[in-house]
């Protein structure tokens, strides 16, 4: 789970960190700690993996190039139909004079 890995790599460099100093009274129990709080705030976010935004990205796009394909057909059938109707009004003008 990302908020498992995400907790674990802070963790392991506040680790990095605390182990450079001398050995500190606590030291273990804080790395804990600040285990148990950053993995619970990592639980209430709504994060997702690199993976999971890359496949969304992806679906996007297509939906996008799908999106605008769609509006410029619509507006080639809208032209049409103009053209459809000028030329129908058109003939119904000639054919009343």
């Amino acid at each position: 789970m990302i908020h498992q890995k995400l907790a674990e790599g802070f963790s392991e460099q506040l680790s990095q960190f605390l182990n450079g100093a001398k050995e500190l009274p606590g030291q273990k129990e804080l790395q804990q700690q600040m285990n148990t709080l950053l993995q619970g705030t990592f639980n209430r976010l709504d994060l997702v993996t690199r993976d999971e935004f890359e496949a969304q990205k992806a679906v996007l796009l297509r939906t996008r190039e799908k999106l605008e394909a769609l509006e410029e057909k619509v507006a080639q059938l809208e032209m049409r139909l103009d053209i459809a109707s000028q030329v129908t009004q058109t003939g119904s003008t000639t054919t009343e004079s």
